[in-house]
């Protein structure tokens, strides 16, 4: 059995994300949906809100279960016996990160693969970055996130008030 861990802030999740869990579902035995919980960076969203969203978001997709981690990555994938970490690409400057995490993880674990999915054409601009400040300036985001998580964050952004989220966690 090949077991991958798909592994992401998802703050929030959306269609890019969505596309890639889906994906990978088809490739491997098992995927898991690590939701990292202390990333550096501000979150609009917490880890169980998070892990709240992203389950209701795949529970229809086989194979896929989503939890919580904190730590390594390649720590993670010992602790869970999984071989593959799956990533997603979206564009030319997604590839150099990407290219420089997985050369890390390799010389962590070599025993552990890193396999990178380029997302679907229509989804390449979506980042979660990009749909809270849409979702914070009161924009649409319908298109570009599921129906719960679109609710989330107007809830989320009416909570705010005048306390936006912008980019990068940096309130204003």
């Amino acid at each position: 059995m090949v077991r991958a861990v798909f592994p992401g802030t998802f703050d929030p999740i959306h269609y890019g994300h969505i596309d890639i869990a889906t994906r990978a579902a088809r490739l491997f035995d098992e995927v898991v949906v690590a939701v990292y919980d202390r990333p550096l960076k501000s979150l609009m969203f917490s880890p169980e809100e998070r892990i709240a969203l992203v389950t209701e978001a795949l529970k229809d997709l086989p194979r896929i279960r989503v939890v919580s981690y904190s730590g390594m990555t390649v720590d993670y994938c010992r602790e869970i016996g999984a071989q593959v970490i799956v990533r997603g690409l979206r564009v030319f400057s997604d590839f150099e990160f990407e290219f420089r995490m997985a050369l890390a993880n390799h010389r962590l674990a070599a025993d552990i693969e890193s396999v990178a999915l380029i997302t679907d054409e229509e989804h390449t601009f979506l980042s979660s970055s990009t749909v809270r400040e849409i979702a914070s300036l009161g924009g649409d985001v319908s298109s570009m996130v599921p129906a719960h998580v679109n609710a989330a964050l107007k809830n989320k952004v009416k909570g705010l008030g005048d306390q936006q989220i912008r980019p990068f966690g940096i309130k204003v």
